[in-house]
């Protein structure tokens, strides 16, 4: 019975502590992109603050586009980097008539905050800059967002009508299936993976006092529309698969889009298709912001 328990023992350990390591990982405040300098594309900037519902400063650049302005469209970084990682998408943006809004989540670059929660708080964060805009009388914003940037922007979109389309690249469904494919990479085999993915997101849950799995985006893309949806996804990502984005595009209501790149892996779009690229995203955000500012309806 002695031996049972001890190997018992042993098991348990040996999940919860990949678990654990797996959860502060994903909740401690990660080291910033290399810094980056809007004014070194050529583009006008102001560098701009906001606070969060729960008293974060967050910190950012707003880059105004030449007027007449087609709209404004907020950037929403991935985990483990800062705003400054996708600078170099802006002056595309900018080219094309769009405002662009760029600021760095809590516990990430400038902003204030210690802990990553992967979308649960980030939606305050996000809900923060459509509000900065608005204060400024910007009523109608769209969103780009990366990795955990684009799954905060899925469950961000439906708490506000300002929103009127999604960008969302390379985001996950379920955080857990995230997870489990970073366990992989390490070389954890499934079921196991799977099973440490859970027991981490649960793990990371109580870390922050929250049910991180009441902000996956599988439970939330149905509320979207009518915003238009855009899910942009490798089909060789091995941190979140491409089944993640095909099950988010199936319960997602009209409008929308998918495209799945194959031979990409995560974030990898632009590199492995970069005619396509940009030139899709800006054509989708285009059907929601038809008109520069004065033109005729």
């Amino acid at each position: 019975m002695l031996g049972i328990l001890i190997l018992a023992g042993f098991a348990v350990f040996a999940l919860f502590m990949p678990a654990f390591l797996a959860a502060r990982k994903l909740t401690r405040r990660p080291a910033p992109d290399p810094s980056a300098d809007p004014a070194a594309l050529g583009l006008p900037y102001e560098e701009v603050d906001f606070q969060t519902e729960d008293g974060l400063t967050l910190r950012g650049w707003f880059i105004p586009a030449p007027a007449p302005a087609r709209g404004t469209i907020i950037f929403c970084h991935g985990h483990s980097g800062s705003m400054d990682g996708d600078l170099h998408y802006v002056p595309a943006f900018h080219q094309h008539g769009y405002s662009v809004l760029m600021f760095d989540f809590r516990a990430h670059g400038r902003s204030e905050g210690e802990r990553v929660s992967m979308g649960f708080h980030e939606r305050k964060d996000l809900l923060a800059a459509v509000h900065f805009l608005e204060g400024r009388g910007i009523r109608e914003v769209g969103l780009l967002g990366f990795s955990m940037g684009g799954a905060t922007a899925i469950i961000t979109a439906p708490l506000s009508p300002a929103v009127k389309a999604v960008v969302a690249d390379s985001a996950f469904a379920t955080l857990d299936t995230t997870v489990a494919g970073g366990l992989r990479v390490k070389g954890i085999p499934e079921p196991i993976s799977r099973l440490v993915g859970w027991l981490a997101v649960k793990t990371a849950g109580a870390m922050l006092a929250c049910r991180l799995e009441d902000a996956y985006p599988l439970r939330w893309v149905r509320q979207v529309a009518p915003r238009g949806l855009f899910i942009i996804h490798g089909e060789e990502d091995i941190y979140v698969p491409a089944r993640d984005a095909r099950r988010l595009y199936e319960l997602a209501g009209e409008p929308k889009e998918l495209w799945i790149v194959p031979g990409a892996g995560h974030r990898e779009i632009d590199a492995t298709a970069p005619g396509e690229y940009l030139p899709r995203i800006l054509a989708f955000f285009d059907r929601f912001f038809p008109h520069r500012e004065g033109d005729a309806a």
